[in-house]
């Protein structure tokens, strides 16, 4: 069992109530870790430590920021073992998952830390003579990171790099889930000598995450939220950020759309799909969930997927290498039976894999998904996938916006002037043309449309995310004034 503590002002504490809670893991319910249950008190004690350490860290020198977010790289990657045991334990994740998740990660603090020279702004021509007026690019402030469990190393990282690299200082809530494995980053941080009060973290129990969050969302000194998670919390944090006029991005919930056009490289969509399907057992915002295929070409590519799902190592990730390990909780085992059974009962095809009696799922194919089943619309968020059949590019392009969310999609056609077409009518923030909807780069704008939220993440969007774009005039020679 991991007994963790919370970092505020550079030091480790425990609740000031001495609460705590417990996070089980998954497969068979033993104590995974221990964290403190975070007070009100608490979290606003976080954000004044952040709000604290603001002005000397923003004032440091980009190369100063740069060393110490390439130290933090390499001090997340030293802990990729550690890193790989307090996933299986918390969420059940496998080892392969944990080692992409710290790799990105790192990748991403490194990206991070080459953005420190790259914040700047314009010159812009001024009507008045003698004028010089600018626009620059200023730290906020306080940034207020919410990250999840599902790819905890990346996500939290995200809520985190950026904002150090513009010279804000940040409070990360963790994850209820994977409170260890959040831990271990701030470990990171500080092992890589970040100053006191650059990065806090805070861990709460599940009943308490609302007051917790708004008391650090209405603290005066948080200029800044960016969550990522499902839609149904994303619209409390968006409303809670509006009542107190904070700006935030939400990276929200998806259900990915895969078009296969009756032109495509089958076997490259097959691969594809098969990645984006039962990455991390299907748990990514990013996952595929609905496969898209041309009439044409549906039972060929079916059988195909079908073949290869049906192979893939399912169980337990303390007991060796597998793709598919335990998904997070039974939650997840019985929202997705529910949805396999209704779509049966109307009509469906079951291909591979079916209802699941723990938390080892197998992977899972219906076939003959139509707009009258749950399953077409609902995010599975497990390795249950739909196949829906379609005739032609049309009605293809109608399909995948026929939904809620808008995050990934991706497009297989041999013809790429054709992928391109089709791309830019798909109603998403980031569409592949031949490649797996999940996928990510430091250094590339993320985020979705629609119900996945707003802003984005990665690169110059992040700058643009966390500063404030301000306005400032030199008047260079005498002015005159109409009084």
């Amino acid at each position: 069992m991991n007994i963790i503590s919370m970092l505020i002002n550079g030091e480790q504490v425990g609740a000031t109530n001495n609460a705590s809670f417990t996070r089980l893991n998954p497969l068979d319910g033993s104590v995974a870790t221990k964290a403190p249950a975070a007070t009100v008190g608490d979290a606003r004690s976080a954000v004044d430590a952040a709000a604290k350490a603001f002005p000397i860290w923003a004032a440091i020198s980009p190369g100063e920021r740069r060393e110490l977010l390439t130290s933090a790289a390499h001090a997340l990657n030293a802990k990729a073992g550690a890193f790989a045991a307090a996933m299986a334990a918390e969420t059940g994740a496998s080892g392969i998952w944990a080692g992409f998740n710290v790799h990105l990660a790192a990748e991403m603090l490194i990206e991070a830390a080459s953005l420190t020279t790259q914040i700047n702004g314009d010159v812009i021509p001024s009507n008045v003579p003698g004028s010089l007026a600018m626009a620059v690019r200023q730290p906020a402030g306080v940034v207020l990171g919410i990250a999840p469990w599902n790819a905890p190393v990346i996500l939290a990282v995200r809520a985190i790099a950026v904002p150090l690299a513009c010279g804000n200082t940040v409070v990360l809530k963790g994850s209820e889930l994977c409170p260890a494995t959040h831990g271990l980053i701030i470990e990171a941080l500080q092992d890589a000598g970040l100053p006191k009060g650059v990065v806090n973290f805070v861990t709460n129990a599940p009943a308490d995450a609302g007051p917790v969050v708004e008391a650090m969302v209405s603290h005066p000194a948080v200029r800044r939220v960016n969550f990522t998670g499902s839609t149904h919390v994303g619209r409390i944090i968006a409303t809670t950020c509006a009542k107190y006029l904070k700006q935030s991005v939400l990276e929200l919930g998806g259900k990915a759309p895969l078009l296969v056009l009756d032109d495509a490289d089958i076997d490259a969509a097959v691969d594809g799909a098969i990645f984006g399907s039962f990455a991390n057992s299907g748990q990514i915002c990013m996952s595929t969930e609905r496969i898209v295929v041309d009439n044409k070409i549906a039972d060929t590519f079916v059988a195909k997927f079908s073949a290869r799902a049906k192979k893939l190592p399912l169980g337990d990730p303390r007991q060796g290498s597998v793709v598919l390990g335990s998904v997070a909780n039974m939650s997840t085992v019985e929202r997705c039976n529910a949805l396999i059974d209704e779509a049966l009962i109307k009509g469906a095809k079951l291909v591979c894999g079916g209802r699941a009696v723990n938390t080892l799922m197998p992977a899972t194919l219906i076939d003959f998904v139509t707009p009258e089943m749950r399953i077409y619309r609902e995010e599975t968020f497990g390795p249950v996938k739909v196949i829906v059949r379609v005739d032609g590019e049309e009605a293809a392009i109608a399909c995948a916006n026929d939904n809620e969310f808008g995050l990934s999609s991706a497009v297989f056609t041999r013809d790429i002037a054709r992928g391109w077409r089709v791309a830019q009518r798909i109603e998403s923030g980031i569409c592949h043309i031949n490649g797996p909807t999940v996928h990510d780069e430091a250094q590339m704008p993320f985020g979705g449309v629609k119900g996945s939220g707003w802003g984005r993440f990665g690169g110059h969007a992040g700058i643009e995310a966390f500063t404030e774009l301000r306005w400032i005039t030199v008047q260079t020679s005498p002015r005159k004034y109409p009084f």
